[in-house]
C-alpha cells in the first residue's frame, strides 16, 4: 500500500454537504497503517527540501519505527537516483531494541544528482514465529502445534514465490519442506525451522502484512568539490606583474603552477565582464576616478556587452577557453562570479528598461548597503510585469552560457538580496541538465537566511568563521555546524579573507596570525578559501574598518609572490594534509577535547570508521608562546588510560609513541599549531 492509498483521517468524504457514516469511518480507520515511521533522518524540514549527500560517501538513514503489539517488525530502505527505473534495497537494523526503537541502515550513492529514499516496514510473521519457537523449545514447552504453524508459513511462502516467478526461491522452499518431512524427529525439525538459512529464505519470500511506507525523502547527491575543495581567489587584471599594464588570461596561465603547488583545486575570479563608465569608482572607492582607473568589476556592462561577455582587456573568448583547459591540466577548476547587478551602461537598460527600479523623478535607483553606496551599480527588479518570465529566463541563460563554456562552479554575489523562488528554480533548472554544477552563496547575513539558501539549492556558503576568534566562539560555531538542522543542509566554506573583508584579527597579528587563521580554516572545514595576498600576509587597512587600503576592487595590484615572510609553504603543507587525511575533508566529525589552556583550541577530526584520526591544537595567541596539558582520546579506541598510541606530526613527518592519557604541547608564534595523526600500535 502506498502512502497515497492511506485514507484521510477526517470524516469529510469530499462530497458537498456529505459526511461518512459511522460504518464507513470505522472501515477507513481499519485501513490506516498500524506501523508508525517517524523522525526520518536525514531530512530537511520533514522532506520539503533535499538533504545533502556526497558521491562515494555513505548516507546513514534512520527512523523511529513502532507498532502495536509484540510482533517482530522488519524494515528496509529503498533508494534510487531520481529518474532511474530500478530501486536499490537494503535491510535496516534495530539499533537499541529495548530503548527508542531506532532503526538504521546506510547506502552509498555512486552518481551526482537528485535521489530519493523510502522506508518500508511490515510485520515479520516468520521472525515472530522464529522467536516464539526458540523460546518455547528452550523452555521445554510442547511445540507440536508450533511445528504445524512452521509448515504453514513455509507453504504460504511457497505459494507467494510461485506466483512471483522466483524459480530459485521456489526450489529452495520445496527443498526445505521436503527436509521437514524427512526429519528424524522434532529436534531436527526445530533446527531446520530456526536455521539462519530458513530465516533468510523466509525474509525474502514471506508475505508482508501491514506494510507501511514513508513518503519519498529527497537527497541531493553532490560531487566531491561540493564538500571538499581549496579555493584561491585572484583578479586576473592584476596578474601582469606591472601596475601600468592590465593583466590578461594569458598572464593567469603563468600563475597556474604556483597556485597548484600551494594545493588549491578551485581558482575563482571576480566578474570578468565589461566594466561600466558611468559613475566609475576610483582608487579606494572614490567618486573621482583617474583616466586609467579600471573601475570595479562588479559594475557590469558597457558597449562591449554584459554578463555573457568578456572584458576586452582580459582577452578573447578563445583565450578564456584556453585558460579553462590549462587550469584543468593543473588540476584546477575555474569558478566565476555570478553578480546580478549592472552598471548604468549595461545593454539591458536600453533593451529592457522594465527590468529595473526607477524613481519618481525618472532616475534609476543605484545600489546601497547603508552606509555603503554603490553609485556605479543599479539593481534588477525580479517582479515587474516586464521581468516575469523574461528576466528570469535571461539570467538562467547567462549561467547556462558559462556552463557551456566549461565553468561548473559559480560564486553568487549577495544571493540573499534576490528572491528565494528564483534561486530554487534556477539551481534546479541548471542542475537538472548538469548535476555537477556547484553554486556558492556569498551571503553574510542572518543565520536563518543563510540556512534557507542551503535548503533551496546552494551547495556551500560563506560563514561567520571570519569573525569567530576566541576558543569559546569557535567551539560554539563548529558545534552548531555539526548539529541538525545545519549538518543536513549547510556546507560552510571557511574563507579567511575576501576583497571586501580584511578581518580585524589579521590587521595587527602579523605572520603568526595568518598561520593561525589558515590552520583553523583548513582543519575546521572541508571547504576553505583565501584571496590572493593572504599568503603574503597583506594587512594594511582603512583605519577603523575591516577593509583593505588600496583595495584591488578599484585598482590593479601586482604582487611579488616570493616576497620574504610569505606563508606559501605552510599553506601547501596544510592542503597536503587535507588531501591525505579523509577526516579533514569535511567540517563534520569534529570532537573537542580537554586542554588546560583557554588560549589553545584542541579537537579531533575522525572518520566514522575511526580509520583516520587527526588531533589538532592551535594557539589563538599570535604574540606569545602557549602550552598546555591535554587528553589523548584513548577511550575512542577502547583503550585504557595507560595505553600507548603512535603519533605523527603531519607538518614534518616525525613519528613517536605516546604513553598514557595525559600529554603536553608547546606552541609558539613561529609555529602556532600542532597537527598529529593518531594510530594504534601494531
Amino acid at each position: 500500500m502506498s502512502m497515497e492509498q492511506y485514507p484521510p483521517s477526517r470524516a469529510d468524504d469530499g462530497r458537498k454537504g456529505g459526511t461518512l457514516s459511522d460504518s464507513e469511518r470505522a472501515h477507513r480507520a481499519a485501513l490506516a497503517p498500524r506501523i508508525a515511521i517517524e523522525d526520518i533522518q536525514p531530512a530537511v524540514d520533514s522532506g520539503r527540501f533535499a538533504a545533502r549527500a556526497d558521491v562515494g560517501r555513505a548516507v546513514n538513514v534512520s527512523a523511529v519505527i513502532v507498532a502495536d503489539g509484540h510482533d517482530v517488525l522488519a524494515c528496509a530502505v529503498h533508494w534510487r537516483r531520481r529518474g532511474d527505473s530500478a530501486w536499490h534495497c537494503i535491510a535496516m537494523s534495530l539499533v537499541r531494541p529495548l530503548g527508542n526503537d531506532l532503526w538504521e541502515a546506510s547506502f552509498t550513492p555512486g552518481r551526482a544528482g537528485p535521489h530519493d529514499f523510502v522506508i518500508e516496514s511490515w510485520w515479520d510473521r516468520y521472525a515472530t514465529f522464529h522467536y516464539e519457537l526458540s523460546k518455547k523449545h528452550a523452555a521445554g514447552v510442547p511445540i507440536a502445534l508450533e511445528l504445524r504453524e512452521g509448515r504453514a508459513h513455509l507453504e504460504r511462502a511457497l505459494e507467494l514465490a510461485a506466483g512471483s516467478g522466483s524459480s530459485a526461491d521456489v526450489t529452495a522452499l520445496e527443498a526445505c519442506l521436503a527436509r521437514l518431512d524427512d526429519a528424524a524427529g522434532d529436534a531436527e525439525r526445530v533446527a531446520l525451522l530456526l536455521s539462519r538459512e530458513t530465516l533468510a529464505l523466509m525474509q525474502r519470500c514471506d508475505e508482508r502484512p501491514h506494510l507501511s511506507r514513508s513518503r519519498a525523502m529527497p537527497l541531493e547527491v553532490e560531487r566531491e568539490r561540493a564538500h571538499f575543495a581549496s579555493w584561491y581567489e585572484l583578479f586576473p587584471r592584476s596578474e601582469s606583474q606591472d601596475e601600468s599594464r592590465h593583466g590578461t588570461f594569458a598572464d593567469v596561465q603563468k600563475r597556474l603552477p604556483m597556485i597548484r603547488d600551494m594545493g588549491f583545486d578551485v581558482l575563482y575570479f571576480p566578474p570578468i565582464h565589461p566594466i561600466g563608465h558611468t559613475h566609475r569608482k576610483g582608487r579606494n572607492n572614490t567618486l573621482t576616478p583617474g583616466p586609467d582607473d579600471p573601475g570595479s568589476p562588479y559594475a557590469i556592462g558597457n558597449e562591449h556587452g554584459g554578463h555573457d561577455s568578456i572584458h576586452p582587456q582580459l582577452g578573447s573568448r578563445e583565450d578564456f577557453r584556453a585558460l579553462v583547459a590549462a587550469a584543468a591540466e593543473h588540476g584546477l577548476e575555474i569558478a566565476l562570479d555570478f553578480a546580478i547587478q549592472c552598471s548604468p551602461d549595461h545593454p539591458w537598460l536600453d533593451a529592457h528598461p522594465g527590468w529595473f527600479d526607477w524613481r519618481p523623478d525618472g532616475t534609476i535607483r543605484y545600489a546601497e548597503n547603508p552606509p555603503k553606496k554603490y553609485e556605479d551599480i543599479v539593481n534588477l527588479d525580479f517582479y515587474t510585469e516586464a521581468a516575469i518570465p523574461e528576466l528570469w529566463l535571461t539570467l538562467r541563460d547567462v549561467v547556462q552560457h558559462w556552463v557551456d563554456e566549461g565553468v561548473k562552479i559559480f560564486r553568487v554575489d549577495n544571493p540573499h538580496t534576490k528572491p528565494f523562488p528564483f534561486w530554487e528554480w534556477l539551481i534546479d533548472d541548471i542542475r537538472s541538465r548538469d548535476p555537477d554544477v556547484i553554486f556558492f552563496a556569498e551571503a553574510f547575513t542572518r543565520p536563518a537566511i543563510m540556512a534557507r539558501l542551503g535548503k533551496i539549492g546552494f551547495n556551500m556558503s560563506y560563514t561567520y568563521f571570519t569573525w569567530r576568534n576566541t576558543k569559546a566562539e569557535l567551539t560554539e560555531y563548529l558545534t552548531q555546524l555539526n548539529a541538525s538542522p545545519l549538518r543536513e543542509c549547510f556546507r560552510p566554506n571557511f574563507f579567511v579573507n575576501t576583497p571586501d573583508i580584511n578581518p580585524t584579527f589579521l590587521q595587527s597579528s602579523g605572520r603568526p596570525g595568518f598561520l593561525i587563521r589558515a590552520a583553523l580554516a583548513t582543519m575546521g572545514s572541508g571547504l576553505w578559501g583565501m584571496y590572493s595576498g593572504f599568503e603574503l600576509c597583506e594587512a594594511a587597512a582603512i583605519p577603523g574598518r575591516e577593509e583593505y587600503l588600496d583595495a584591488e576592487k578599484y585598482q590593479l595590484r601586482p604582487r611579488d609572490y616570493h616576497a620574504p615572510g610569505n606563508i606559501s609553504a605552510e599553506i601547501a603543507r596544510l592542503n597536503w594534509m587535507r588531501r591525505r587525511n579523509p577526516a579533514l575533508q569535511s567540517h563534520l566529525g569534529i570532537r573537542f577535547h580537554y586542554i588546560d589552556n583557554d588560549r589553545i583550541i584542541y579537537f579531533e577530526k575522525s572518520t566514522p570508521e575511526m580509520d583516520n584520526v587527526v588531533l589538532v591544537a592551535i594557539s589563538l595567541d599570535p604574540f606569545h608562546d602557549q602550552g598546555g596539558n591535554f587528553e589523548l582520546p584513548l577511550w575512542r579506541f577502547g583503550l585504557e588510560d595507560d595505553a600507548a598510541m603512535q603519533g605523527e606530526d603531519l607538518m614534518n613527518g616525525h613519528r613517536w609513541v605516546w604513553h598514557g592519557k595525559w600529554q603536553s604541547t608547546h606552541l609558539t608564534p613561529q609555529m602556532p599549531f600542532g597537527i598529529w595523526r593518531l594510530t594504534p600500535l601494531g
